[in-house]
């Protein structure tokens, strides 16, 4: 790792160098803080969490021929170099943010209420065509794991495409100062972390803390078709570049729409003034806007159209977001990591669009605040306008979407049940070959119960 050596870790983390220590330049292999993933010449940092301390495995990381560690804990006994902090959370993010500034690297940052995961897919599968692409691993997003993603940088990596989550005040903030994106993507601004954001105007003003930490000479990116992104007139000094659907006032943006449900979409993309006929192969509305905001990113980063379309034709989901299971005679969409009002209806969406019997599996939507039941409820009566046949719900909140359907008198049938374990029962019970079930709710819910038992 580029100039990771004691002495800079210590600098950059405002750290004492304790123990058995002789100075020299040898540079890290790579930093952790899981004490299993250490090897010879790694970096430990040791976190207290709830469960486990890590400074309890500094011995045998030590021991096992790591380059040092790194805590906010005096020990007894010291079994090499030891680098004292006064919070092994700040040093984390402190030298994750040095460690990418002396690489030689483009970053694109990601954000948004719905489809952070999907849209990192699709903008590294489109760079892929060109670059040596580095990307967020799963959804390591928040303030350990960005870190942790910047650590798996290596001095080949041309572009790194990072995901950036929240659910308060001040954290995309502190995640910016980390990765000063060159590039930042907003998808949308919508119902999410509510608790703690309130409005839809309060989620707007969290995201955009990240227009703090970029260069004058940087540009965000932002979906034409939101409400809110579409107001967004801070920070005059950083370019903003729009992209949308059937709106040619977008230099980047979609048209001829053909809707060809589980098969995917075809559309014409015009990126700059050049047009090209795509297949998008993931079904969902959705992701035609995933697809320009990749489009996007890749004219500024100096692209071909040619290049913008293969990449998107290439682009597949990973585990937990609709990602399609065939098994046993029918089909299982796996959409279970998260769930909040945007993406419940885009999923319903996306299931009505299949061919034979339709069933949805709904569980709750966590970190809704006080609007949590009516939220649910406008779930269910956009489920009750859509040709789903059957509707399973578990959770007392998700109740309410049940109860929606039944007050607009669709002709769905709904089964409730209090937990998970009931629920499989009487599915297993239910589906038939040639179904397609949709599996659906916050992480929380562990779901992926629910499509173990199906698939």
């Amino acid at each position: 790792m580029k100039n990771m050596t004691i002495e800079k870790i210590a600098e950059v983390c405002k750290g004492k160098i304790l123990g058995d220590y002789k100075q020299d330049n040898t540079e890290a292999n790579g930093i952790y803080i899981d004490s299993r993933k250490v090897s010879k010449g790694d970096v430990f940092i040791a976190i207290e969490g709830n469960r486990v301390d890590g400074h309890d495995f500094v011995k045998s990381v030590m021991e096992n021929g790591a380059l040092c560690a790194v805590g906010e804990r005096k020990l007894e006994e010291y079994f090499g170099p030891y680098i004292l902090v006064e919070s092994t959370l700040q040093a984390l993010k402190d030298i994750a943010e040095y460690y990418l500034s002396v690489l030689d690297i483009k970053v694109v940052g990601i954000t948004g209420s719905v489809g952070k995961t999907s849209t990192k897919e699709m903008i590294a599968s489109v760079l892929g065509e060109r670059y040596n692409v580095y990307k967020t691993a799963g959804n390591f997003n928040n303030e350990i794991g960005l870190p942790l993603t910047v650590f798996g940088l290596r001095n080949e990596h041309e572009v790194a495409v990072l995901e950036m989550g929240i659910s308060d005040f001040g954290e995309m903030d502190r995640l910016s100062k980390i990765d000063r994106p060159d590039i930042m993507v907003i998808t949308n601004i919508g119902y999410c972390h509510l608790e703690n954001l309130k409005t839809r105007d309060g989620i707007l003003k969290a995201k955009t803390e990240c227009l703090d930490n970029m260069k004058p000479s940087s540009v965000v990116i932002l979906n034409g078709d939101d409400d809110k992104l579409i107001t967004l007139n801070s920070h005059p000094e950083i370019r903003k570049v729009f992209y949308g659907k059937d709106d040619e006032k977008f230099a980047i943006h979609a048209s001829d729409i053909d809707d060809k449900g589980l098969a995917g979409i075809d559309f014409t993309l015009s990126a700059c003034g050049e047009k090209i006929k795509v297949h998008e192969p993931l079904p969902g509305m959705h992701n035609v806007s995933n697809a320009l905001a990749a489009a996007a990113v890749a004219k500024e980063l100096d692209m071909g159209i040619e290049e913008i379309k293969s990449g998107i034709e290439k682009a597949s989901t990973i585990g937990g977001r609709s990602n399609f299971i065939k098994a046993n005679g029918y089909t299982v969409i796996d959409d279970c990591y998260n769930a909040n009002p945007i993406s419940m209806k885009a999923a319903a969406d996306i299931l009505s669009k299949a061919e034979g019997r339709k069933i949805a599996v709904f569980g709750d939507m966590g970190e809704l605040g006080d609007t949590e039941r009516e939220l649910h409820y406008g779930v269910g009566e956009h489920v009750a306008m859509t040709n789903i046949d059957a509707v399973f719900t578990a959770g007392s909140l998700s109740k309410e979407i049940g109860r929606a359907i039944k007050d607009k008198g669709a002709k769905i049938e709904v089964f409730e049940f209090n937990d998970k374990e009931n629920l499989i029962e009487e599915l297993l019970k239910y589906k038939k070959e040639g179904d397609t079930i949709l599996v659906k709710a916050s992480h929380f819910m562990n779901f992926s119960e629910i499509v173990k038992s199906l698939t």
